[in-house]
């Protein structure tokens, strides 16, 4: 795992040294990314630059170190990520004779080969990996940007105007690019708009005007005859989700799906296991988590080393249930018990980690528990996008059945209704319901809510409300004209998927890589952890796609393929239960230990000195969650990680 960066420098008015300085101080800007070395190469008749800093992983000697040349010379390379499959790549090249003198054992060594051997894009549909990487192609004077097919590791690109002509800026993080002296991008009010609706900035865009994230599974290619970036993919989620639609296995039994699933995920354990320096895994006690370190048990002659944080707050605390599964699988389990003070400690640190508005709160407990794996460890395996894949969440079969009935009712009759729910307070409707058993927590907040989403014209515009945050963000954001997204009016080709398969590709393609993976990824590589994720092996996706609904949701539960893979390894029992989620309660804080940090950064005259945000909807809402009538947690967080972000970055 590394950071890179570096640019393609079309003024005229460089010098070899203020090449190789700028895109040093760009990579700088990301050390906590690579610590351990660094390098940068450039060629100033080009305008061309690589930075590169190293996490050192797998083959720890000078032998890994980038920016790397291919033997022929045609390629050089920075690299942040890991090529599981590297050494069987490295066999298929050498039995061909493309290859039969290695410098080291790198991974990066090995796609330089393969680049020179089958060209750049043949390569990566050959690796099993993530990455993110930038070649530059000496012959055809061409820079080339790849991400990995799930967008595991983050890469931003766009170009700045500089005195003499454009600069094109890329990056693992923002804050790489920031460090360029021809950075001066601008606030993107339309992308403001959309992180109040999801609570993250969907891909391609970016906080910044003209700064973009490259998708998962693309290439871009861009030179100073073709300036305008074109972007091509080498792997497709929706065609894999709509090739798995029309191409079922049926024929096979559950136990056989289940035994698939088994040898698939053992396999990318195993390859995800490999590292050269000390390795562990998360483990939260779920269904996710638990199916990954035993199968990194199953296949370890010493103990796993696990990590679980827990914290004393009621309805909040997984690690006991972390402990029992540990226990049972003989892992050397590490639990770290959290204070409010501890997580809240966090907070200050959020802007800078995250590097653009995030305001999905698990973020704190995931990095309290990078953290503390960091103590011990330098790769850290979890069991993210179980839930994507083999439908885990319980908003899927809601929503359908949500759907199934509301469809059923005319128009005029479901307006009528949600007037009525509106009509009494969300503690009117609490006190009213609250006695009856089994009502849930907040009852009112969550009819008020659904109140608003009775006039869905369809099943995706009905999961798109459920998912939202702030319903009409453009009203909140001054000057904004919130963009299409894929779960708006981009929606992509899904045939053949049914509705709670359409909402697991939608998240598969959104909220899975924009927000669960930009989580892990910021809140691990602030502690220059390396996580892996062995369940976005593209061919467990691509099988896991193929596999029928009725193999992953059974009796209203889900994820059933997958808890039989567990369940030979870990007792029922000791799983089954309510999924709790990764959270921390936030709703208290604002109202107690956090309500003065919120109260300055909500002040009415700051918002509108600042002259982003509307401050009446906003305190409207503070004043409202200040006397529980109610609970605007969410909402709240989202404007006061933006005001953090824009105190640390302006």
């Amino acid at each position: 795992m590394c950071g890179i960066a570096g640019q393609l420098n079309l003024t005229g008015q460089s010098t070899e040294g203020s090449l190789l300085a700028e895109s040093k101080k760009m990579a700088d800007a990301i050390v906590h990314r690579g610590p351990d070395d660094h390098g940068v190469w450039s060629d100033l008749e080009s305008g061309i630059s690589l930075a590169h800093r190293r996490l050192a992983i797998v083959d720890l000697s000078p032998a890994g170190h980038q920016p790397m040349p291919s033997v022929s010379g045609r390629y050089q390379m920075v690299f942040n990520g890991e090529i599981y499959n590297h050494l069987v790549l490295r066999e298929q090249l050498q039995q061909a004779g493309l290859a039969s003198v290695w410098r080291g054992h790198s991974d990066t060594e090995t796609l330089l080969a393969g680049f020179d051997a089958w060209g750049i894009e043949e390569t990566l549909k050959q690796s099993i990996g993530m990455f993110a990487i930038a070649v530059w192609d000496t012959i055809l004077d061409v820079l080339v940007l790849a991400r990995d097919r799930l967008g595991e590791k983050p890469l931003f690109y766009g170009w700045q105007q500089a005195a003499g002509g454009a600069v094109f800026l890329f990056g693992s993080e923002l804050k790489a690019l920031r460090a360029h002296p021809a950075f001066g991008a601008s606030v993107n009010r339309n992308a403001l708009a959309l992180y109040l609706r999801h609570n993250y900035i969907p891909a391609p865009h970016s906080i910044y005007e003209g700064i973009s994230k490259l998708p998962p599974g693309s290439m871009l290619t861009v030179s100073a005859r073709q300036r305008d970036p074109v972007i091509s993919q080498y792997w497709s989620a929706v065609d894999k989700m709509v090739e798995g639609a029309a191409n079922r296995k049926a024929e096979l039994s559950p136990g056989e799906a289940v035994d698939q699933l088994e040898t698939l995920l053992k396999s990318a354990v195993a390859q995800q296991m490999v590292a050269d320096v000390p390795l562990g895994a998360f483990l939260s006690g779920g269904v996710d988590s638990s199916t990954i370190v035993a199968l990194m048990q199953a296949q370890s002659e010493r103990p796993v080393k696990t990590f679980t944080i827990g914290f004393h707050e009621k309805g909040y605390n997984e690690a006991e249930h972390a402990k029992a599964v540990a226990r049972h699988l003989g892992t050397d389990h590490t639990e770290l018990y959290v204070t409010p003070e501890q997580a809240m400690a966090v907070i200050p640190l959020l802007a800078k980690m995250y590097d653009e508005p995030f305001s999905d709160s698990s973020q704190i407990p995931t990095f309290l528990v990078s953290q503390l794996a960091r103590e011990h460890v330098t790769v850290s395996l979890s069991g993210d996008a179980g839930d994507e894949l083999f439908s885990g969440y319980t908003r899927y079969s809601m929503t359908a059945n949500m759907w199934g009935k509301l469809s059923r009712v005319p128009m005029p009759m479901r307006k009528a209704a949600a007037a009525s729910l509106k009509a009494l307070s969300p503690g009117t409707w609490d006190a009213l319901l609250g006695w009856l058993p089994r009502v849930g927590h907040r009852l009112g907040d969550k009819l008020h809510k659904g109140a608003g989403v009775l006039d869905a014209a369809s099943v995706n515009e009905l999961y798109h409300g459920l998912v939202s945050h702030w319903a009409d963000p453009a009203q909140v954001v001054i000057g904004a004209q919130e963009p299409q997204t894929l779960l708006t009016g981009l929606q992509p080709s899904l045939q053949g998927l049914d509705p709670v398969e359409r909402m697991m590709a939608l998240d598969l393609l959104t909220y899975l890589p924009d927000d669960i993976l930009t989580k892990v990824d910021r809140a691990s590589m602030a502690v220059t952890l390396e996580s892996r994720v062995p369940m976005l092996d593209h061919r467990v996706v691509e099988f896991a796609w193929q596999l029928p609904q009725s193999l992953k949701q059974r009796d209203g539960v889900g994820k059933w393929v997958l808890r039989q893979v567990l369940y030979k390894h870990v007792p029922q029992a000791l799983i089954d239960r309510p999924k709790m989620g990764f959270g921390i309660p936030i709703d208290a804080w604002l109202r107690g230990p956090l309500r003065d940090w919120a109260e300055a950064l909500l002040d009415e005259s700051r918002l509108r000195r600042e002259g982003f945000l509307r401050p009446e909807p906003i305190r409207q809402k503070w004043l409202e969650h200040q006397s529980g009538v109610r609970n605007w947690a969410y909402h709240l967080w989202d404007i006061l990680i933006f005001q953090a972000w824009l105190e640390e970055n302006s």
